[in-house]
């Protein structure tokens, strides 16, 4: 065999700046070229030198062979690998004629391949030797002041329990009343009601979607039918888009849910900032007052600066009934409420008539999907709803939570999208009836 390459495809294409074959290991001494006879035993690529991996040396040998002008696709490549499986990839001739076999496809390749085998490995090719395989690391949970590498046994087992003492803290925190932390540990329940979200359950609209189940699609069917020459096709189908409901939240800020009020209105910035529904805010003070635009801020804290300056009757007295009926009137009668999950969040204490409260939270569930009331007194000791607001708003309500701590919650985001319920229910069903 010659001793050059083809048109000087593996001397000008196949080599780097310093005239090295692409991913070789030198050029001297004289050129391979290939077996002479069968039976032939070639010096084993086990020989002394610098070691190297076998399935990069074979991709590096195919991109070489491609700049040669050998049509040695990916598919090729692997079947190479493939067969050196079976054989000694250590040796030269097994290299060779797996090369050989499997990434020429005519008569002119042949000639080539043999001419950059020789070029791309020489008479130095060093030794094979396997893979490394890599382990991927194992994540597990350590406390903030994590154990370094120096540390003993003890450091660790220390550690160890200083991550389950704060998971436990948090656990502990995360149902304890609002009203009884400190400072220290509202700055910790800010930070977990900032990660809380709250969708509404879902409803079926009007737009549909195709789906291998379902009504038939006729339109798409017949303009299939029509593409086809007026043969007909398979039934095309869809089915109808799920869409999660309006949330609209009401939230008290009088002077008897001062202790509340700053964890109810970050709730509430987190479902309108993290929740998949769209959510409308209002605060209920000695006047109404609609906050979605100030809840949009993405940062809490300038989200609460910015509700605050909207809401300089936060600490006053409240009467739910006129604000409720005021809410109707201008929002929720023009179609915010409609189809609506509309969440109290108040303590039902009212300064006005409770018959008027009753009235409008009746008026309310006619037009909204669900009524949902969040009373952060329910969790006290010998808890009863019979203040005059309470008593006379629960028959009309669908759902009654608890909401003095960062498990109940939770809990309300769960009864809101509709995955649990309340263990109150008031007979909320029987206005269904008289709505149909």
């Amino acid at each position: 065999m010659p001793d050059q390459p083809v048109d000087g495809a593996v001397g000008a294409v196949g080599t780097d700046g310093a005239g090295r074959p692409l991913g070789g290991f030198g050029t001297s001494g004289p050129a391979f070229d290939g077996p002479a006879a069968p039976g032939r035993v070639c010096d084993g690529l086990s020989a002394p030198g610098r070691p190297f991996d076998a399935v990069d040396s074979v991709v590096g040998l195919a991109r070489t062979l491609r700049a040669a002008g050998v049509g040695a696709t990916p598919d090729r490549v692997h079947t190479t690998v493939a067969a050196l499986v079976s054989l000694d990839a250590a040796s030269r001739d097994d290299v060779y004629w797996a090369g050989r076999v499997t990434l020429c496809a005519n008569h002119d390749d042949l000639e080539r391949y043999d001419r950059v085998f020789a070029a791309y490995f020489g008479d130095r090719p060093g030794s094979v030797q396997r893979r490394r395989v890599l382990h991927r690391p194992q994540l597990r949970l350590v406390a903030a002041d994590g154990p370094n590498p120096g540390r003993d046994d003890g450091q660790e087992e220390t550690s160890t329990q200083s991550a389950s003492a704060a998971a436990s803290a948090v656990e502990v925190l995360r149902h304890r009343d609002i009203a009884a932390l400190s400072g220290a540990e509202r700055d910790q329940l800010r930070l977990l009601l900032a990660r809380l979200s709250l969708s509404g359950e879902t409803r079926r609209s009007r737009r549909r979607r195709p789906a291998t189940r379902g009504p038939v699609d006729c339109g798409r069917t017949v303009r299939a039918w029509l593409q086809a020459g007026g043969e007909p096709t398979r039934l095309h189908r869809q089915r109808a888009v799920q869409r999660p409901r309006r949330v609209v939240l009401l939230v008290d800020v009088s002077g008897s849910m001062d202790l509340y009020a700053d964890a109810l209105l970050r709730f509430a910035h987190a479902a309108a900032r993290r929740g998949q529904a769209p959510t409308e805010v209002f605060a209920l003070g000695t006047r109404l007052s609609r906050v979605t635009r100030e809840m949009r801020h993405r940062d809490p804290d300038q989200a609460m600066a910015a509700v605050a300056e909207a809401l300089p009757d936060a600490g006053g007295g409240t009467r739910l009934g006129v604000l409720l009926k005021e809410f109707l009137d201008r929002w929720g009668q023009r179609g915010l409420a409609r189809g609506a999950v509309v969440v109290i969040l108040s303590d039902g204490w009212e300064r006005g008539e409770p018959e008027l409260l009753g009235e409008q939270v009746a008026r309310l569930g006619r037009l909204s999907h669900r009524v949902v009331w969040s009373n952060p007194r329910k969790a006290a000791p010998g808890f009863a709803p019979v203040a005059g607001g309470m008593a006379a708003a629960l028959p009309h309500v669908d759902d009654f939570v608890e909401g003095h701590s960062l498990a109940a919650l939770e809990h309300l985001a769960a009864v809101v999208l509709g995955r649990a319920h309340s263990s109150t229910h008031a007979p909320a069903a029987n206005r269904r009836m008289l709505v149909g």
